[in-house]
């Protein structure tokens, strides 16, 4: 089983690629922060982002150990974010690590190559869940790939092109990579 990551900074259009691919017949599993965010919102909580990073980063990592378990037998389960992008979230948000994130990225490794969106200005959009800038998307995608590069992943840059294209050389790319 290989479970690949699609990662980046908001805005990337990792959520639409992972849309197609679910289309194409991919399980794939969604994308925990928005998730926990419309809950929290919800239930007039400070366990979001913009109010208790910390707290909202435990809910994410609580919830990402348990989708990490239920990934399907087949052969490729994608994720819209893995458990390093929650050590860059807290890193760029300048709070310290708990060394239990670390742990935690060690012991649920996913497949060695994470499949990553760059920032893309013709598709940023600013919503309900995303309210970093531009330019804070920028600096967050360089931090997430700074902390898979530190827990020796190898990342595939997306090109900045239409869904369908995305999707393809996704796939393309990973058939090529040997399985780790």
């Amino acid at each position: 089983m290989r479970r690949i990551i699609i990662s980046g900074g908001p805005g990337g259009g990792k959520s639409s690629l992972l849309e197609a691919l679910r289309e194409a017949g991919f399980p794939c599993i969604q994308e925990v922060s928005r998730e926990l965010i419309r809950g929290q919102v919800a239930a007039n909580s400070q366990c979001v982002p913009w109010k208790n990073l910390a707290c909202f980063a435990k809910s994410c990592l609580d919830k990402m150990i348990a989708d990490y378990h239920v990934a399907s037998d087949r052969s490729l389960t994608f994720f819209d974010r893995g458990i390093p992008d929650i050590i860059a979230y807290l890193r760029f948000g300048g709070i310290s690590v708990d060394d239990d994130f670390m742990v935690m990225a060690k012991k649920y490794r996913y497949d060695s190559n994470v499949v990553i969106a760059p920032p893309w200005a013709d598709i940023y959009v600013n919503d309900s869940e995303r309210w970093q800038t531009f330019s804070e998307a920028q600096a967050l995608y360089s931090e997430i790939k700074n902390v898979y590069d530190e827990l020796g992943y190898q990342m595939i840059e997306l090109p900045l092109a239409p869904v369908e294209q995305r999707v393809a050389f996704t796939l393309t790319k990973l058939e090529r990579i040997e399985y780790k």
